[in-house]
Formats: structure tokens, C-alpha cells, sequence
């Protein structure tokens, strides 16, 4: 039995064989599976992981305590999607306590934060009132709003690996053709391209991405597509040259000898012979698209409370790695970096694994 030696089976051997690159590839794959069943997955199932207790706000790894919770009449059923979508949407109230106790049929509970003595009555709990009352552990801790931290984070991870995946798609839709445009047509359309490209490439990222977030408002989905918008240009740059390069080669000669059109050459020739150097700049951008968005959720213009993003998490507990509660700021920060590093790693090992000169 022969074994094909393609370009692609020996670049996939080649990155086998590079442990760091498979581990990067499989903690990408382990935050994209978070990132999709995040709310499946997170201990805070209800929308965006708001679940806010005071009382017990800022406590460290670990922590555990009884959370009473008193139900709401105006609870309405949801499809199993939109909970995977969305979260729950609940209206019940979680209250922490400290003891309690059923007397005269009354359920008598202790508060954690004042420890003051409450009644309620059992007929409220459908005269089950223990159903109503459970052990959590947060473990991560909380943040400064009482909310659990863990589920926040893999919430989070959502909106870091999704931002990630759209800005680079559009980067490619726009950059891919731009690019092919001016390296394979040349002349006046390429100096028109360029000029554009270095225009755009002049203004600082942040500084556009800004203007972009501006125009088109604050949300979840305009900071997707702002980002989208700022890296076409790398991505133009790679395939022009790319295709400058391949169109001397001796079958793009023939296709155009054999009368297949300019845009066959490009899109079915050209196109699929470029596709390392392009997936190699697409792991780049996808680690510089989680960093601009933790930067403009830190700066405020990312995406907007009550959304979790780990650059906002930061940003609403940096002043605790001076009070004593570094963690409430460092695993969001240990989080957004270890996603950027395994992009750029497995990057790295992509560059490596594509090149056909080793």
C-alpha cells in the first residue's frame, strides 16, 4: 500500500511532530467548546451570569455558602435554544444566609450579611421549602457585584473566541479579493489598491477601530464588525503579494493560454496554491482581534454591561491587586492571555509546518 506524500500530508506530519503547536490546537478547540455550550457549562446559567449578591461580593476561590431562592410568579418556559443561546432568563430572587429553620409553618432564615432573623411562609416554596435551598460554591470567587466569577469567565470566552472568528471571516472577505485585484491585474489598479491600503495602514488600529465603534454604536455586534473592518489590510497585503509571485508561474500561463477567465485563474489557480500564508496570518489576526476587544472593553466601548467580557472584568477589578484580591483582575488576564498565546503559537507552527523550503 503506497502512502501519499502531498504537500498537505507532510505539513500535517510536520505538525504532529510539534508538541506545542498540538497543544496549542487542542486548548483552542477546548475554549472554542466553551465558548459554544458556555451557559450549558457555567454554574450561573441565567443571561450574561448577572446574578448579583452583595453580600457576599469580592470573596476568594473556594468560598461556599447557602443561597435561599425565592421564586417568582411571572417565571416564564423557555425553548432549550434560547437557554443555549441567551442563558436563562430568571426572575427570582437569591438571597445568601447563613442558617435557617422551619417553625409554625414558616420558613425562618438568617441573613449572611446582617444576620437579621426573616420569615417567610412555606406555602410561598409549595410547602417544600428545602427544594428551595442549596449549597454553592463559588469557585473562583466573586466579583466586586457578588456575581460568580467562573461562570463569568466561561461566558466570556463566548464573546473573546467569537470576536476572534467574525473579524477574521471579514477580514478575509474584504482582504482576499482586494488583494488578488491588485496582484494579479497590476498597473494603475494596484497603485489605486495600495494607496488605499496605505492610508488605512497609516491610522493607528485602536484609533480606527474607535471611529468605527463610534459610527456605528456600542454593542456586542458592532464591535465585531469594527474589528472585522481594521484587518483587511494585512490580510490584502499577504495575497497581493502572494499572487504577484504565483501568477509567473508556468500553469497560470496555461490556464490564460486555454481562455479561462480572469476570475477562474484567481478564485480556482491562483487562490488555493496561496492558502498557507493566509491561514498563517489568520491565526495572527485572530490573536490580535481578542486583544483589541479586551482593550475596548477595558477603554469602556467594547461590549456593555451586564455582557461579560474579560477585558472589562479587568478593568472593574484592576484596584484590586493594591486591596489584596489580585485574582478578581489576574484570571481574566491569565485567561485572555493563555487564548492569545495559543494562537500565536500554533501560528508559529503553522508558518513552520507550510513551508516547503524545510
Amino acid at each position: 500500500m503506497k502512502h501519499s506524500n502531498s504537500l498537505w500530508q507532510i505539513a500535517l506530519q510536520k505538525f504532529k511532530k510539534n508538541k506545542t503547536g498540538v497543544f496549542s490546537f487542542w486548548y483552542i478547540v477546548l475554549c472554542g467548546f466553551i465558548a459554544i455550550f458556555c451557559y450549558l457549562l457555567a454554574p450561573d446559567n441565567s443571561n450574561a451570569a448577572n446574578h448579583m449578591h452583595l453580600e457576599i461580593h469580592s470573596k476568594s476561590p473556594g468560598f461556599s455558602v447557602q443561597i435561599l431562592t425565592i421564586p417568582s410568579k411571572k417565571e416564564k418556559e423557555q425553548s432549550w435554544f434560547s437557554v443555549f443561546m441567551d442563558g436563562k432568563q430568571t426572575t427570582s430572587t437569591e438571597i445568601p444566609i447563613k442558617s435557617f429553620e422551619i417553625k409554625s409553618n414558616q420558613l425562618e432564615i438568617i441573613n449572611y450579611s446582617d444576620s437579621l432573623l426573616k420569615k417567610y411562609p412555606l406555602s410561598l416554596f409549595n410547602n417544600q421549602p428545602r427544594k428551595f435551598i442549596q449549597q454553592k460554591t463559588f469557585w473562583f470567587g466573586t466579583d466586586k457585584y457578588g456575581r460568580d466569577l467562573l461562570s463569568r469567565l466561561l461566558i466570556g470566552a463566548r464573546i473573546s473566541f467569537f470576536i476572534g472568528f467574525i473579524a477574521v471571516f471579514i477580514s478575509l472577505i474584504i482582504g482576499i479579493p482586494i488583494g488578488a485585484i491588485a496582484g494579479y491585474f497590476g498597473g494603475k489598479i494596484d497603485t489605486f489598491i495600495m494607496w488605499f491600503i496605505n492610508i488605512t495602514w497609516s491610522i493607528p488600529t485602536l484609533l480606527l477601530v474607535i471611529a468605527i465603534t463610534l459610527a456605528l454604536g456600542k454593542g456586542f455586534w458592532q464591535v465585531f464588525i469594527a474589528v472585522g473592518l481594521t484587518m483587511w489590510v494585512e490580510v490584502a497585503r499577504v495575497v497581493r503579494g502572494q499572487v504577484i509571485t504565483t501568477k509567473q508561474q508556468q500553469y497560470v500561463e496555461a490556464a490564460k493560454a486555454l481562455g479561462f477567465s480572469d476570475f477562474r485563474i484567481i478564485f480556482k489557480h491562483i487562490l488555493p496554491n496561496i492558502l498557507a500564508p493566509i491561514i498563517v496570518i489568520s491565526a495572527a489576526n485572530f490573536a490580535a482581534a481578542i486583544l483589541i476587544e479586551s482593550g475596548l472593553s477595558f477603554l469602556g466601548i467594547g461590549a456593555q454591561p451586564p455582557t461579560p467580557s474579560w477585558g472589562a472584568m479587568i478593568k472593574n477589578h484592576y484596584n484590586y491587586i493594591i486591596l489584596g484580591k489580585p485574582y478578581l483582575a489576574i484570571i481574566p488576564g491569565l485567561a485572555i492571555m493563555s487564548l492569545v498565546m495559543a494562537f500565536m503559537l500554533i501560528g508559529n507552527t503553522l508558518r513552520d509546518a507550510l513551508d516547503v523550503k524545510t
